[in-house]
């Protein structure tokens, strides 16, 4: 499962409101090659759900994924921040034994 925290899920419903999208649209989270660890993050909005993709609901939000970088990502919390250290999404995953400075990559 993927889970979502309340400051996640308040940028989230904000985004889609701003960008005028409606029900049928889902946050997509997915992992692509790249990034200085050598996976990366990716977060999109998307109103079409694919046959193999997993999808979750965590406060509201509903979350799909693609099987395979759910096998990264099984576990991890979408969290959201807007400290001085770093305004934006990250991801607290606990598959990552490693992540890059920025938060951005990560390996297993």
């Amino acid at each position: 499962m993927i889970t979502v925290s309340d400051k996640a899920k308040e940028k989230v419903e904000k985004l889609m409101h701003d960008a005028e999208l409606d029900a049928t649209y889902r946050l997509r989270a997915s992992v692509a090659g790249g990034g200085c660890s050598g996976l990366s993050y990716k977060l999109d909005f998307d109103n079409e759900v694919k046959p193999m993709d997993q999808e979750f609901e965590d406060k509201g939000i509903r979350v799909v994924v693609d099987m395979k970088s759910f096998l990264y990502l099984a576990g991890t919390q979408l969290d959201f921040s807007d400290g001085l250290n770093g305004k934006g999404f990250y991801f607290d995953n606990p598959n990552a034994s490693r992540t890059c400075g920025c938060g951005e990559s990560f390996s297993v």
